[in-house]
């Protein structure tokens, strides 16, 4: 109902920057009675893959929410599975700007963004928040585990 206004008002900005805003509204109501908002019914049709069962095939790739900020608005959206990241095991501000470009008449995006994220610690304590944990959410990680890493995570 809405998706006609919303996409014509995010076509004004440029495409990270229409990123950046959606975003932003969803860590905005992420762990909030406004999370009803963006609530979907998807039907249950349970698959399993890899010893893992999720309750709908709908999944959400990596890339959206590279940090794990927004877990359970993400989850109230109806995905089966949420993977989170990509992160890697320091903070890094990805490639230059821009970064992001939009295929309008394919209605698609080029993603150059270069695994801009917070961190792999920042992610674990971000992970350890949400309230709806539970098997829909995977990691992206891009980690070599070294002696400096303090990092010791079980999902």
């Amino acid at each position: 109902m809405y998706y006609p206004f919303v996409r014509k008002a995010l076509f004004q900005l440029d495409p990270e920057r229409a990123h950046e805003f959606t975003f932003q509204q969803l860590r905005r109501i992420t762990g909030t009675p406004f999370e009803a908002l963006v609530r979907q019914k998807v039907p249950a049709k349970p698959v399993n893959c890899m010893g893992l069962t999720f309750k709908n095939p709908l999944g959400l790739a990596a890339g959206l929410d590279k940090d794990g900020e927004c877990i359970d608005a993400l989850g109230a959206m109806g995905f089966g599975s949420i993977e989170i990241g990509t992160v890697t095991p320091r903070p890094q501000p990805g490639n230059d700007k821009p970064r992001l470009f939009r295929l309008v008449d394919a209605e698609g995006l080029i993603n150059r963004m270069g695994f801009n994220n917070l961190g792999v610690d920042n992610l674990v304590e971000n992970v350890k928040k949400p309230i709806m944990m539970a098997s829909w959410v995977l990691t992206s990680a891009k980690i070599k585990i070294r002696r400096w890493s303090r990092v010791k995570m079980t999902i």
